[in-house]
């Protein structure tokens, strides 16, 4: 099976979310068993290159992956462009599949965020 094709386009230093709900048919009718699988989506600077960072994968049964890029992680993602699949492990049978892959452009962010979630106020004068 080929990955289904998902280019992302990422402001360094955002955080993300995506949920990815799973098929077994192209009507989207039959839900795919993700009982006892494990899930794992990296991004690499070439596919099989160095890693830069990884998503934050839960798996709700019976056929969703959410997903999560922190700010703190997306920080890491330093080149403008990289690449990232996401990958189903089934435990009952050993199998391994690509779900989704592609390309990943990076633009640059222009406020520091590497103190993502910290909240600074400032009052101005007047």
């Amino acid at each position: 099976m080929t990955p289904g094709d998902l280019p992302l386009a990422i402001y360094r230093g955002d955080s993300y979310r995506w949920r990815f709900v799973l098929w077994e048919d192209t009507a989207k009718t039959i839900a795919a068993d993700l009982t006892n699988a494990t899930a794992k989506a990296e991004f690499r600077t070439t596919p099989g290159g160095v890693l830069l960072t990884a998503m934050d994968l839960v798996i709700v049964l019976p056929n969703t992956i959410e997903a999560e890029l922190t700010a703190d992680n997306c920080q890491l993602l330093t080149s403008p462009v990289c690449y990232w699949d996401l990958q189903i492990t089934y435990s009952d049978t050993g199998d391994v599949q690509t779900m989704l892959a592609g390309k990943v452009t990076i633009t640059a962010d222009v406020t520091d965020s590497t103190t993502a979630g910290a909240v600074r106020r400032m009052r101005l004068a007047g």
